[in-house]
This record gives structure tokens, sequence and C-alpha cells, in this order.
């Protein structure tokens, strides 16, 4: 196992070559080649519709590329992956993961999900919460400004209160890597 850690420790964040991308029957990028070291500030610019999110969408792993014998997408040096365990290692704050938690979902909830890649912490999942991890996402959301919204359901905060809630669930579990999809719309 150490030797695998430290591969991904030296090997790119992202890697991808000669990739195909398709959303539905439009492709938005064909023969992609792109690599972005680990531990870098990158900011990827573009118009709307340019392929920002679905390029993110790819390394969290919610769309794949077209198969073909000569293209390859690798994250943190690895083509395969448990979904939850490369989650595990990528924090994520985008509008699409904030319009998929419930309008009644609290601030702390939204939080501790962070520890488990999920949306929410519902029923069986709550159980999994330990102590330690409801007293670490109270941390965060302190130095994030967000405590006392920690009992707030998401449709009583503003865009921007519900925004620094998904970036403290993002950072919760200390993650190597943030992927930040326009985090400043609709901050307060």
């Amino acid at each position: 196992m150490t030797g695998q850690k430290d591969k991904q420790d030296e090997a790119p964040l992202i890697d991808i070559r000669n990739a195909t991308i398709w959303r539905g029957a439009t492709c938005v990028f064909r023969n992609l080649d792109l690599a972005i070291p680990q531990h870098e500030q990158v900011a990827i610019l573009g118009p709307n519709g340019s392929g920002k999110t679905t390029l993110l969408k790819v390394v969290n792993r919610e769309i794949y590329p077209e198969v073909n014998e000569h293209s390859s997408v690798r994250i943190l040096g690895r083509e395969t992956w448990n979904v939850w365990e490369l989650r595990a290692h990528i924090g994520i704050v985008s509008h699409d993961l904030q319009t998929r938690y419930r309008a009644t979902t609290r601030g702390l909830q939204v939080v501790v999900s962070g520890f488990l890649s999920s949306v929410g912490v519902h029923g069986i999942l709550a159980k999994q919460i330990r102590p330690a991890q409801l007293e670490r996402a109270r941390e965060i959301m302190a130095e994030l400004g967000v405590a006392a919204l920690a009992g707030t359901p998401l449709n009583r905060m503003s865009t921007g209160q519900q925004r620094r809630c998904l970036l403290a669930r993002a950072l919760v579990h200390d993650p190597q890597t943030l992927i930040l999809d326009e985090p400043t719309a609709g901050l307060d």
C-alpha cells in the first residue's frame, strides 16, 4: 500500500490522453490531452458551455470518456478507482452538488456528508458519523464563519451561506485536492 501511495503523491493530479468526451449527443472534447500536476493552482477559464464542468465531472468520475485503445484518463496515477475511494482524496464545491441536497438539509449535515462523500447524511449513513467527525465539522464551520448555521436548513440560507457550507464540506476530510466549479457564484 505504501508504494501505491507514493505513486499517487508523485503522479499528476490529472493525466488525460486522447480522450473523447460526450454529453448526450454532443461531443464536448475530441482527442483531449491535458496534464495537471499535483499541488498546482490551476484555473480553467472559458465561456458557458465550453466544457469546464464536464472536465471536472470526468475527474470526479461522474462522466467517463469514450473507450478507445489509445486514450486514457489517470487521476492521481490510476486509471481505475473505486469512486468512493477517489472522492476521499478530492474536495468538491459546485452548483451541481449544491442542488442535489434536500432543501431541509441542515448546515452541519451538509458538512458532515463530506466524510462520506454523500449528499446529506440520512438513515444508515447517520450512524457512521463519529463524535470526532462532528467536532471536526463544527471546527471547520467556525473557521469559515458558518458555525451559527449548523442547525439551519439550506432553504433558509442565502446562496453564499450554502456555498460556504459546501466549502466546509469539501475541506472537512482534509482532501489532497480541491475542485471548485464556479466557487464564488452567489457569494454574499
